[in-house]
């Protein structure tokens, strides 16, 4: 009896924070960023139907990674500055090991509701554009969102001001589009599109290079995210 009244009460306390922390995410802005994310995929897809481009599975990755960023910045941004206006970041610095129990949660319904709506928009591109796996299509999707979205949330950590950090995210992203032709072909592409293998590329070296560009995205996400957990550690630097 007892240990069910402490699951009951674990089963609670779990929900009141995931309630709190969906909140959170869909507070302020990022009604807009989903407008504007579904906005921009319309728009890409139109254009590509319009002047008849080639369609693959390549075309579709590439249609959904704009708008799976679009989707990714705000709540990785702004989420440490929402609590900051809301006057909630004392109180949830307040609670034993902050860091895991409220942050890394939210980075992860942050994820797990961004991997739902790229799966709803990859339904969508299958049924009106090309035929295509949609979870594979997601799961491969989630790999440069996550990664971009955990740069954001350390560097947010860092910065500690959003409109700050959204600054030096897209300094970084005009960065990463002017470099992309130098590291097209290699692992550190962040936008490598595994779907679409390039000319005279022999296919068993550019499955190892999918294979070994994945374990960089993936190793680096983890980086981003105990680096940035770490820096909530540090709770005079915030209140």
């Amino acid at each position: 009896m007892k240990q069910e009244l402490i699951l009951k009460d674990w089963l609670f306390n779990q929900a009141i924070m995931i309630r709190y922390n969906l909140k959170i995410i869909f507070a302020g802005r990022f009604f807009w960023f989903l407008m504007a994310a579904f906005a921009f995929f319309l728009f890409f897809a139109i254009e590509v139907v319009w002047n008849r481009g080639t369609l693959s599975e390549g075309t579709v990755y590439e249609l959904l990674l704009f708008p799976g960023m679009l989707l990714i910045f705000y709540p990785s941004v702004f989420g440490i500055q929402n609590d900051d206006d809301s006057r909630m970041l004392e109180i949830l610095f307040g609670i034993p090991n902050y860091r895991y129990k409220v942050w890394l949660v939210r980075l992860m319904l942050i994820y797990v509701l961004i991997f739902i709506i790229i799966m709803l928009f990859a339904a969508a591109a299958s049924v009106l554009l090309y035929r295509i796996e949609i979870v594979e299509m997601a799961y491969q999707l989630m790999y440069p969102i996550v990664f971009l979205g955990s740069m954001a949330f350390m560097f947010s950590t860092v910065i500690k001001n959003g409109n700050g950090t959204a600054v030096l995210l897209v300094l970084i992203g005009v960065a990463l589009l002017i470099t992309q032709e130098m590291v097209e072909r290699t692992q550190w592409n962040v936008f490598l599109n595994p779907f679409q293998i390039p000319n005279n590329f022999n296919e068993f070296i550019w499955q190892g290079l999918i294979t070994k560009n994945r374990i960089f995205l993936g190793i680096g996400s983890i980086v981003f995210i105990l680096y940035g957990l770490y820096n909530l550690q540090k709770r005079e630097k915030f209140v």
